[in-house]
This record gives C-alpha cells, sequence and structure tokens, in this order.
C-alpha cells in the first residue's frame, strides 16, 4: 500500500513533473473512450469500495467476452526520458480466468478498430488463468516484434483494487512496482531478448574427431571371473520332488520349477576408473557476432497516442481506473497516493466477508436443528408404528 506522508506528497507537489494522460472515470467517459469489442462495460465501484463515487471505474458487464475499449491523447515521444504507465485494477468476481492489462500504443489510433491485432508499443499489467498463469505481463514492441520480460513477476490475485506501475528509463533499464512498492527491475539489454547475442559459437570450428571426453573408462585390469557366464540366474529346485499321483502319460513329462540361483550375481561389468586421457569438456570457442547491433534507445518510442483495454474475461467484473502516463515516478506516486482508497476498501470487504460468515454459520445452524428436529419426529412416528403393531398381536392372540 502507499505509505507517503503528509510531508512527502508535499514535496511531490512541488516536482517539476508532466503528465501526458490521466483518466479516473466519470459520467462522462464516453465522450472520450470508444467501446469496440462484444464485451460491455458500466461505470461502477463494485461491492466494496472505499469511496461510492471516486472508485468508480469501467467494470466488465458479461462473462465470456472479449473486451476492447480505448482512447487517444496528444502524442508524445519519450525519447531521451523516462516514462511512467500505471493504472489500477479490481478483479471484484475473483477472477478465474482473463486479462486484467492495458496496452499503451502509439500515434494514429483508430478507435473504433482496436482489437487483439492492434499494434502496441507496451502491454504491462496483470493476467490470470487457472493455477499456471498468475503474472504481470510486460511486453515491449521493438522493430515490429512484441519482446516480453524474461523474468516471472507474480501478480495480485484476491479481489481488491491494486496499482501497476511500470517505469521505463532513458537508461535502458526498467522498475515494475505494485501498490507502490518495486518489485522487479534490471536492464531492458539483459532482461529482454532484444538484442543478437553479442558473441557466436565460432561456425569454422568444431570439436577434434580425437578429442577425449570420456571422464571414466573401464579398468583394463580388472578381469571377469571364470566361470563367472556359467552360473545362470536361475536353477532347479534341489528340494521338489515329482508328486506321488503325477502321471507321464497323462500329465506329461514332470520338470523341477526354477528359483532363483544364490550365486548368481548379474551380469558383470569391469569396474570404473578415471581416464588419464581426459581433456575435459571441449568448450566451442567463440567469435563476434557479425549480426549484433548495440541499441541504447531500446526504451523510447518516437510516439505514444492511446492506450486501451483488450482483453478475454471468462467471469466479469474486473474494474479498470486510475490510468496516468507522466515522465517521473513521484508524479505518479502522488497521484496513487491521492486516489487511493485500499484501506478503506478492505475494511469494507472484510465487513462485508465477516456478515458473510456470520449469515452462512447461522443458515448451516438452522440446517442442523431443523434436520435433528426431523429426526425426532421420524422417531416418534417409528415408536408409534411399533405400538400398534404389538397391539395388533395382542389382538389376534386374544382372537385364537
Amino acid at each position: 500500500m502507499f505509505k507517503a506522508t503528509k510531508i512527502a506528497l508535499a514535496s511531490l507537489a512541488a516536482v517539476n513533473a508532466e503528465v501526458y494522460f490521466k483518466e479516473t472515470f466519470d459520467a462522462t467517459w464516453e465522450d472520450r473512450w470508444v467501446t469496440s469489442g462484444d464485451g460491455k462495460f458500466s461505470l461502477s465501484a463494485g461491492d466494496f469500495y472505499g469511496d461510492a463515487e471516486a472508485d468508480k471505474g469501467l467494470m466488465t458487464t458479461q462473462d465470456a467476452r472479449f473486451y476492447h475499449m480505448s482512447t487517444t491523447f496528444d502524442e508524445f515521444s519519450n525519447k531521451g526520458k523516462d516514462v511512467v504507465l500505471s493504472f489500477s485494477v479490481k478483479h471484484g468476481q475473483n477472477i478465474d480466468c482473463g486479462g486484467g492489462y492495458l496496452k499503451f500504443t502509439g500515434a494514429g489510433l483508430d478507435t473504433s478498430k482496436f482489437n487483439g491485432d492492434t499494434d502496441y508499443n507496451v502491454m504491462f499489467g496483470p493476467d490470470i488463468c487457472g493455477s499456471s498463469t498468475k503474472k504481470v505481463h510486460v511486453i515491449l514492441n521493438y522493430n515490429g516484434k512484441n519482446v516480453e520480460l524474461n523474468k516471472n513477476i507474480a501478480c495480485k490475485t484476491d479481489e481488491l483494487t491494486h496499482f501497476y506501475t511500470l517505469v521505463l528509463k532513458s537508461d535502458n533499464t526498467y522498475e515494475v512496482h505494485i501498490d507502490g512498492e518495486k518489485k522487479e527491475s534490471g536492464s531492458l539489454k539483459d532482461d529482454f531478448d532484444f538484442l543478437e547475442a553479442k558473441e557466436i559459437e565460432d561456425p569454422a570450428l568444431s570439436k577434434p574427431t580425437d578429442w577425449v571426453d570420456e571422464a571414466m573408462i573401464d579398468d583394463p585390469e580388472d578381469v571377469k571371473p571364470e566361470g563367472h557366464d556359467d552360473i545362470t540366474a536361475q536353477i532347479v529346485d534341489p528340494e521338489a520332488e515329482k508328486p506321488d499321483d503325477w502321471d507321464d502319460e497323462d500329465d506329461g513329462e514332470w520338470e523341477a520349477p526354477q528359483i532363483a540361483n544364490p550365486e548368481y550375481t548379474g551380469e558383470w561389468h569391469a569396474k570404473r576408473i578415471d581416464n588419464p586421457a581426459y581433456e575435459g569438456v571441449w568448450v566451442h570457442p567463440k567469435i563476434a557476432n557479425p549480426d549484433f547491433v548495440d541499441d541504447n534507445e531500446i526504451y523510447s518510442f518516437d510516439a505514444f497516442g492511446g492506450v486501451g483495454v483488450d482483453v478475454w474475461q471468462v467471469k466479469s467484473g474486473s474494474i479498470f481506473d486510475n490510468v496516468i502516463i507522466a515522465d517521473t515516478l513521484e508524479e505518479v506516486t502522488a497521484f496513487n497516493t491521492e486516489v487511493g482508497n485500499q484501506e478503506a476498501e478492505k475494511a469494507m470487504k472484510k465487513t462485508q466477508d465477516d456478515e458473510k460468515s456470520a449469515a452462512d454459520e447461522a443458515a448451516r445452524k438452522a440446517a442442523d436443528e431443523a434436520a435433528a428436529a426431523e429426526d425426532d419426529e421420524d422417531d416418534d412416528d417409528d415408536d408409534e408404528e411399533e405400538e400398534d403393531v404389538d397391539e395388533a398381536i395382542k389382538d389376534a392372540k386374544k382372537e385364537l
């Protein structure tokens, strides 16, 4: 959770930051955003929140749908400076399979046709599907190819609001924050496969044919014991006797059963010893890769100009909110702190959960009591039936 103090917030406000885009969603959201998928959005704070109005965002409302929604803003380039992309998402439906990420596009986005095939600069945010996928996607487009972060970042899987923030720095590094806490960072060159390898195996060289890479060999002085191969795995049971009632004409020739030979020690193998000619593992010499081209501007894009939701959801109910794009992490942190009501939301959710647990317990107790009362009534009926049977037997005896 965000823990900025009033003093820290005051100092952050003084930062000369540039905000390129900001959206908290209100009743006029349809004036700015275009829905291009079959899934419908509605303005909602969900079933639990910190502030009924301020916490409203765009909620997915239909199960098993593709959701496409986007908007545009004045284009800008992040060349030579940092860019920070951030938003919040709440999976209030306890999502089982669906995306919660955003796509940040270049300039000229046609919002009426925005879909899964639309080109983008950055795809960022959580994705959950079953037990196998619970991660934060960080995908950057580089020379027309979408390249994903090689590291795995676990996303939040509860039903509360969480803030996801990606920082792309002009020194070709990145940071991923969740709820104001840095979860991952590193070099774009090291943690993404943007560039060719600096070195490759020398194609002109190969392992010499006489290279000895067998570390162990059979001991040439270890000789198989004489007669070893004559010892069979099975032998005739010396204690077996032909049954007295065995008839060779009817039963065939009698053969004693076989048993494991206690003297059999298995297939013989020579002892293994260190190979005196061992040269070690052959390492393929490397040379500079002629296809390697360094790039110190991997982080930069010629233009950012749009942002959208492009996700599939099996179970709807995710709320997207608080989108901001700026050039400093401090500005984004201050904004997220201002709009975040996570503690109040958590308290409301706990109250609801406690009330539901109490109601479920009361219902269970009532059901148990009803079942017990029904059992008592059945026992009374059984006793009455037994009394009726006894009376009938008595009456029959009198008549006899």
